[in-house]
């Protein structure tokens, strides 16, 4: 008998915009083991924690597996169908404008093309826009009104190659981790390689900072602003390059002006010294590389800022040349493929321009389409408003949950749930969007998709299949074209394989393109499918009969996409209002954790990533906790004018008095009241379109509990009869967080409802009543299926012990009854808060570790490997030697 080998396949990581090259493995078992690729340009074989646990999250547990029509079970003859003929319906009765689209930077470019080409096309609308917009927008338009198009100027080498990196409401080391250990391990060779932070929070990314600026929210304008005066009045200047590349430096350099170092100090919340040094650094430096992300684009002033940094770098010259440059981090896999290919709202395909005549009849003629959108659609916080009052009747939503993104949630919620006819292509049967569709389309996932994504460096990578599709799920490229035959445009979409339109969006790219537009794939535009198949990761532009080249960048020589070929400085005085109040007086930030992604349908698969931060939190400076009488781990109620959330108090001085941060992942599906996006008014960039995400005014109390739990369960709970509750997966099965605002009169009603129900299991019962106390452990067998801990303050039992039980065996009484006290016996051991999620090492064995002589990061991964594979991990493992030696100095 033939022995099946296992199989590796090249494909690339779903996550962030870093776009970083997996090997995969399928072994011959079945069994799925994933590694960083050592020849892809992005990582060169780094993954961080979120890559590295990808096999865990590809399970089958929550797919949808079926289409769905009005909750039941249908064929996707059926499915396709109704939504084609309610789309055109809603077409005929009411215009193209009373339908849109809202789709996802998780899509693949060839999902996104088709889709756009079929929105603005063919049924003749803009209304189609991406979660993208929530996350780049104000970088795209940035980028358009300077360079003339959406172009990112630079390459990750320069990075590597700068003398000083910028980091500006970025949080590279969690939000982009491979990026942060090119740069540290550049800045580990170049000890003389300087790294300024520019962010509101300490966030661990300041761990390897020669300067942190905590920023004002907002700030950013004045900031940079001052820089500009500053890089004049220093002599700074590319005389040469402003006269020669650039219009408008006089008018960006009037309003630079307008503040003196006084005022710069005020609206930035910096102290004068601070802001010298920064200003004397970046102007004594050549290559400087300013590295910038979501604390810069979700703003209202977003665009602004982005034009501040860039005419920073325009009146340098310091811009496309290597280990110089402004540069943009993309926040998902695919964003930058979602904007080549017209993604947005208002763009057309190929970096061309709705609002440009000659772009539209070029896209129509190519299309061949019998009509082109002449107008921008609706851009994401719009058009859920016109879904919310009825000018928008059919949407269809893919590969996304606008429902917990969204700023301004309870109203996107409440719109969805009103609209006639919704759809969604989705991965997942349960998400808090999903369960509003009247069609349900199961969409592949990754490890099953094939396609292409663009990263943050312009660099194209093919996401090809590894694993079979399961139940009756379909590429979402197929999902559209079916759709579209089905309304009457089956010639233009004759697509029978992603390679083919891989292919027509390269020959669109070059079509009637004599180097005046960015972006051109078109040596791939007669590609075929074994082509396609082998394509290597390549950067672009790619024009046809051009040597590919390793790096390419752009505008060191001028060259611009504007009409004269040069860029604009874009004068800018705005800065965002205030907007605290007596009411709310504090400032809410969110953003992401380091083992968590979006809204956790991948990432809350995998038990390690959720071990790190398995709740909800608010992080808050200790004085503004102590204002306001709120403990560290106590539960606290943020509320803001559109609503309120609860979640756990975090305490640290990394958080800038006055500011609070929250993460964006928890949903309904995750925790009782943790959905972040409901506290966000709906106030957007006026330019981008982009929502202020990371300013919002709130008040902050603590919530007041009459009694605490907490679980761990084999099986994920139903349903939680709690005021407060969040789960977590964790070895073994879940871990559950409680807390209920009322006495509770049947304490072992609630354990029933908690507990899993199983026949013959043996249930052991503790009950301390002067202490309020009750504790519940169930078994069958020898095993442990579910233990409950309850008691009037909160639950002191070891956690990360108690989940470990779940994976034990318990065959005498003695461990039996060491789990209903939740402590371990003699000679057991409690790991602590999971600090490495790569390997499951705890905050109490790194101080173990550091007691036993561990005084630096790398001996802690010599000793228990802790920071050895993704980095993520490092700076809290540093944080935790530092403790450690002030106390001991003490």
């Amino acid at each position: 008998m033939e022995e099946t080998v296992p199989t590796i396949t090249k494909t690339t990581c779903p996550y962030c915009g870093v776009g970083c090259g997996i090997l995969a493995t399928v072994g011959a078992d079945g069994t799925l083991a994933v590694r960083g690729d050592p020849d892809h340009p992005a990582n060169f074989g780094r993954l961080c924690s979120k890559g590295s646990a990808l096999a865990e999250t590809v399970d089958l547990e929550g797919r949808l597996l079926f289409p769905e029509i009005d909750g039941r079970r249908a064929g996707w003859d059926e499915a396709l169908d109704r939504v084609a003929e309610t789309f055109s319906r809603t077409i005929a009765e009411h215009g193209p404008d009373s339908v849109a689209f809202y789709v996802s930077g998780q899509l693949l470019n060839e999902d996104y093309y088709v889709v756009n080409k079929l929105m603005k096309g063919f049924i003749g609308t803009a209304n189609i826009d991406t979660n993208s917009r929530l996350c780049m927008a104000s970088s795209v338009a940035g980028h358009r009104r300077a360079f003339g198009a959406d172009t990112v100027p630079g390459s990750y080498r320069d990075l590597e190659l700068a003398d000083l990196v910028v980091l500006v409401g970025s949080n590279l080391a969690w939000c982009h981790p491979v990026l942060y250990q090119r740069l540290a391990a550049a800045k580990a060779e170049r000890p003389e390689m300087k790294v300024i932070v520019v962010d509101p929070r300490r966030t661990m990314t300041a761990d390897i900072a020669d300067q942190h600026l905590a920023i004002a929210p907002d700030g950013d304008v004045a900031l940079f602003n001052g820089l500009l005066a500053h890089l004049a009045e220093a002599g700074a200047l590319d005389e040469n390059y402003i006269a020669e590349h650039t219009t408008g430096f006089a008018e960006a350099l009037a309003a630079a002006w307008r503040l003196d170092m006084d005022g710069i100090a005020a609206e930035t919340g910096l102290d004068r010294a601070s802001i010298a040094e920064f200003y004397r650094l970046f102007a004594a430096t050549e290559k400087v590389v300013t590295v910038y992300s979501q604390g810069v684009n979700q703003s209202s002033v977003g665009t602004d800022k982005v034009s501040a940094i860039i005419n920073c770098h325009l009146a340098t010259g310091r811009i496309g040349r290597p280990g110089m440059g402004p540069f943009s981090v993309t926040g998902q896999p695919n964003a930058m493929g979602g904007r080549e290919v017209g993604g947005l709202a208002n763009m057309l395909a190929a970096h061309m321009d709705i609002d440009n005549a000659a772009d539209r009849e070029r896209v129509q003629r190519f299309w061949r389409a019998p009509v082109i959108t002449s107008a921008p659609g609706l851009k994401a916080v719009d058009m859920f408003r016109a879904v919310a009052d009825g000018r928008i009747k059919a949407l269809w939503i893919m590969a996304t949950n606008p429902v917990d993104s969204m700023p301004d949630g309870d109203m996107v919620e409440t719109a969805i749930r009103a609209c006639p006819f919704v759809v969604v292509s989705d991965v997942v049967g349960e998400t808090d969007t999903v369960r509003h569709a009247h069609v349900k389309l199961p969409a592949a996932a990754w490890g099953e998709k094939d396609g292409t994504v663009t990263n943050s460096e312009r660099r194209m990578s093919r996401q090809r299949p590894f694993l079979p599709r399961p139940g009756e799920a379909k590429p979402d490229w197929w999902i559209v074209t079916e759709v579209a035959r089905r309304m009457g445009f089956a010639e233009a979409f004759p697509y029978a394989s992603p390679a083919e339109i891989f292919a027509e969006h390269a020959a669109l790219s070059a079509f009637e393109n004599h180097g005046t537009r960015d972006f051109d794939i078109g040596a791939h535009a007669g590609i075929d499918a074994a082509g396609f198949d082998a394509l290597a990761p390549f950067q672009w532009p790619a024009r046809a009969g051009e040597t590919p080249a390793d790096d390419i960048r752009f505008f060191a020589e001028g060259g611009f996409f504007t009409p004269d070929r040069k860029a604009r400085l874009v004068p800018v005085t705005t800065m965002a209002p205030a907007r605290t109040s007596e009411g709310f007086p504090l400032v809410l930030n969110t953003g992401r954790v380091r083992d968590q992604w979006h809204t956790m349908t991948r990432t809350g698969k995998s038990q390690r990533l959720s071990q790190h931060l398995a709740e909800p939190f608010v992080e808050i400076h200790p004085a503004d906790a102590a204002t306001y009488g709120i403990a560290d781990a106590d539960l606290v109620r943020v509320t803001s004018a559109r609503g309120a959330i609860v979640v756990r108090a975090l305490l640290t001085s990394r958080q800038r008095e006055g500011s609070i941060f929250v993460p964006m992942h928890w949903t309904d599906q995750f925790a009782a009241d943790g959905r972040v996006d409901r506290l966000v008014p709906p106030i957007i960039d006026s330019t981008s379109g982009q929502p202020a995400l990371k300013h919002v005014a709130v008040r902050i109390a603590r919530f007041t509990a009459a009694a605490y739990g907490f679980a761990v369960l084999t099986g994920k709970p139903k349903r939680i009869a709690a005021d407060y509750w969040a789960i977590a997966r964790c070895e073994g099965g879940w871990r559950v967080e409680l807390a209920f605002a009322n006495a509770v009169a049947d304490w072992p009603a609630v354990a029933d409802a908690i507990l899993p129900g199983v026949p013959d299991a043996d249930t052991l019962s503790f009950q301390d009543a002067v202490a309020a106390r009750r504790r519940f452990a169930r078994f069958v067998g020898e095993r442990l299926i579910g233990a409950l801990y309850l008691a009037a303050e909160p639950v002191a039992v070891p956690r990360d012990w108690v989940v470990e039980q779940l994976s034990q065996a318990h065959a005498d009484q003695r461990a039996r009854l060491a789990v209903l006290a939740g402590r371990p016996g003699k000679g057991g051991e409690d790991k602590g808060a999971i600090v490495c999620s790569c390997f499951g090492v705890g905050v109490r064995q790194i101080a173990g570790a550091v007691v036993a002589g561990c005084h630096t990061v790398e001996a802690v991964g010599d000793a228990l490997l802790a920071g050895t594979n993704c980095g993520s991990c490092r700076a809290e493992i540093r944080s935790i030697i530092h403790a450690h030696r002030l106390q001991a100095a003490e």
